[in-house]
């Protein structure tokens, strides 16, 4: 397998970056410093090397200083799966008269979208906003799970989105009191067959994720879970054909047009489906479990996760971990990086207190970030 490396990182305009860069060497990197120093803006920078709208979810422009022109830029020098490459990404200053596109290059020629990263790098990221997670809504569940597809399948996030539409499309035209049955047909054929490609790579990514969770049991130091995907047609797709389904839900469109145009919305289909996470050693629901532990949870969940994506793709991903060595005692922070070290990703952490990475040694590095700066600091 091909761990996915960062060897140099630009940033351009990006948030509080108004030119940085940095060189890594080694598989931990530790970015140290205050509260809004800007540790998280360059983890999310790296985001951006994934199809998505990186790990904060921002619009394009938001990411540019406020102090440039609206535009941004980041460029990497990475090592992946098909050796040394440049990645780039990024826009043009925003124009009045023309929406704002995303531009994608790999070794400065032009890619057709972000998806064409996943050839060289694969991504899993954790941050604090994701400690809510299994306390919060259903969307927010699925899409953190649709997330851990698009680590898999690159072209996940493409296939979601155009549900999205297709569902917009079909509830706008059931607004119309005497919508055209031939139109409702053309849309809802082709929104039952996007839901069964979600539904289908979802379903994939969930019956090996829950075994993989199974497997490291009582080998790791963070707890293990049991996951399901509380969705009809995720579920259905995993012992009938796809057709099928698909025939299926057609027909659910079909008979449930009148309901649907009074609720305003399509009140059934993978676009509502929820992901039901039980804490294994007390064989409770997640959210039933204290913070600490759903913490500990989600951190086992996301290190099954990116051995997945290692064993499914053949490419070790690049691990992004905001802000999580804090909240763990001394045990399970050397537990942590034991697991990360087996695992032979390049991980990037970050944290406020450099004491916290004392024990990377000589696998890891510490930068100093402030004020739009990142500066190596030795490892005493």
């Amino acid at each position: 397998m091909t761990p996915s490396r960062i060897h140099r990182l630009a940033l351009t305009q990006f948030r509080s970056y108004r030119a940085a860069s940095v060189e890594t060497h080694a598989d931990m990197v530790a970015l140290v410093g205050a509260n809004g120093a800007g540790k998280t803006n360059c983890l999310e920078a790296i985001s951006f090397f994934a199809p998505g709208r990186g790990l904060r979810r921002a619009t394009l422009e938001d990411v540019a200083n406020n102090q440039g022109d609206g535009s941004w830029a980041v460029s990497a020098e990475v090592e992946g799966a098909l050796g040394l490459t440049v990645l780039g990404t990024g826009i043009e200053p925003p124009r009045s008269d023309a929406n704002t596109t995303r531009r994608c290059r790999i070794d400065r020629e032009p890619a057709s979208s972000a998806a064409a990263f996943g050839d060289h790098v694969r991504m899993v990221w954790l941050t604090p906003a994701m400690d809510g997670l299994f306390m919060g809504s259903a969307s927010e569940r699925r899409r953190f799970f649709d997330r851990l597809v698009l680590a898999i399948d690159s072209e996940h996030s493409s296939r979601v989105s155009a549900l999205e539409r297709a569902l917009r499309s079909r509830n706008r035209l059931l607004e119309v009191r005497n919508f055209d049955d031939h139109w409702c047909d053309a849309i809802e054929r082709e929104t039952a067959e996007l839901a069964v490609a979600v539904a289908a790579s979802r379903g994939h990514t969930a019956v090996k994720l829950a075994a993989m969770l199974r497997a490291r049991g009582a080998a790791s130091a963070f707890p293990s879970a049991e996951i399901a995907l509380d969705g009809w047609m995720e579920n259905a797709l995993l012992s009938e054909p796809a057709l099928a389904v698909e025939d299926r839900y057609r027909a659910m469109l079909r008979d449930n047009r009148a309901r649907d145009a009074a609720a305003g919305r399509t009140l059934d289909g993978p676009h509502l489906t929820d992901l039901h996470v039980v804490y294994a050693p007390k064989n409770m629901p997640a959210r039933d479990a204290s913070t600490g532990e759903q913490k500990a949870l989600l951190i086992g969940l996301i290190l099954a996760h990116a051995t997945l994506v290692a064993e499914t793709t053949g490419i070790v991903p690049l691990l992004l971990l905001d802000e999580i060595v804090a909240h763990l005692d001394p045990a399970r922070r050397a537990a942590l990086f034991t697991e990360l070290g087996t695992l032979g990703a390049q991980v990037w952490l970050t944290g406020a207190d450099p004491a916290a990475f004392a024990e990377l040694g000589s696998a890891g590095e510490i930068f100093d970030v402030d004020a739009g700066r990142i500066t190596p600091r030795a490892i005493g």
